[in-house]
């Protein structure tokens, strides 16, 4: 198949603000490839999808000028989006209904988390199929799901059950389970760490910053932070209301710095206050056999095995957290990586995704 891949509209691929979709989008982009199918990227200008050498010639770029989208998760349930005057979205969707019409591309896969796309997938040529980033969070969204289902009815994918419940029983009903996955090799097994703890994510108010900081506080362990600093302000009040935390901001790191950083990091903590699709820090983390303790919420719940690859605590305890942190050395470290290889590899999970995408429905 030659795919064509519809990027996020919050920022160009590689910078970090799309999150875990640029991770996603490159993994799949490298485990398409290596199964012997083309892809073609749409993404915003001074993208760069950092696929491996060896599939290099399988992969392919469009960059699209245009303003950036406001991320979804930033805005309230009712809160209409604002649509920039001139769309980076608009664009990018232009550029692939042109592309769909050209005669040698065979399904659109979309990463971006708007309306538009879901509700003009029409317009294109030939199948457009949904891999749906994040849980419910609109109203507009709930609507433009329901419409693709109209318009394909195997057309839209997710990460996680919990994710797909989000929507509502009719549409987890109807959505393709496809997980998620990452080239393991590219992650280092350490079978022993410090006594540091790790959080990786953007730096805002919904990942849980919060109570990253109430962990460091109560456990007197130091935890180290990798994402975006997507607001300040959220972290400036964290470091205010527990002085005696010692969470150290260590910056958004490629892959291959971030993996040595996690790898001697006794645990991984996922205090998230919303439903997370996925999470694939967890997997990210049990690749380098670090254990992962997350609240019971969203994906990372269905990926941890507790009290084998880490432990699912109830959401918002704290002290929860800080328990299970004390009982972290019953958890073995190569447990996590051989479940990772098992069932999140890249190879797995493209080949999961080649599946359904191949099952699409002409127009």
């Amino acid at each position: 198949m030659h795919i064509l891949f519809l990027s996020t509209s919050v920022g160009p691929l590689g910078s970090g603000i799309g999150g875990g979709v640029e991770l996603t989008l490159r993994n799949l982009a490298n485990g398409l490839a290596a199964l012997g199918h083309s892809v073609t990227v749409v993404a915003p200008t001074g993208s760069v999808v950092g696929v491996r050498k060896s599939v290099a010639s399988m992969v392919g770029l469009v960059e699209v000028d245009g303003e950036l989208h406001v991320p979804s998760q930033t805005l309230d349930r009712s809160t209409p989006p604002t649509v920039p005057r001139n769309s980076v979205l608009n664009n990018m969707w232009q550029r692939v209904v042109e592309l769909s019409r050209a005669g040698d591309v065979d399904v659109v896969l979309n990463f971006s988390y708007d309306a538009l796309p879901f509700v003009q997938a029409s317009e294109c040529a030939i199948p457009v199929a949904h891999l749906v980033s994040m849980g419910s969070l609109s109203d507009e969204m709930d609507s433009a799901v329901d419409a693709a289902f109209a318009n394909q009815p195997h057309g839209v994918a997710m990460h996680s059950h919990a994710q797909a419940r989000t929507f509502g029983s009719g549409i987890a009903q109807r959505a393709m389970i496809v997980g998620s996955g990452i080239d393991v090799d590219a992650y280092e097994f350490s079978p022993t760490s410090g006594d540091d703890i790790a959080f990786v994510g953007r730096i805002s108010r919904e990942k849980g910053i919060n109570d990253v900081f109430a962990v460091s506080a109560l456990s007197g362990r130091r935890v180290r932070a990798f994402g975006v600093m997507e607001d300040r302000a959220v972290w400036d009040a964290a470091v205010t209301a527990f002085p005696d935390a010692r969470v150290e901001y260590r910056g958004f790191l490629p892959t291959s710095d971030l993996q040595r950083e996690l790898g001697t990091c006794a645990a991984l903590i996922m205090v998230h206050q919303w439903v997370e699709a996925f999470g694939n820090v967890a997997i990210e983390a049990m690749a380098c056999g670090v254990p992962v303790i997350t609240y019971d919420r969203g994906g990372p719940a269905e990926i941890v095995r507790d009290g084998m690859t880490g432990f699912v605590v109830p959401p918002d305890d704290v002290h929860a957290v800080v328990n299970a942190l004390s009982r972290i050395g019953s958890i073995r470290r190569d447990r996590c990586r051989a479940m990772v290889l098992e069932q999140y590899s890249e190879r797995a999970f493209a080949g999961r995704v080649a599946a359904w995408l191949g099952s699409m429905e002409r127009p």
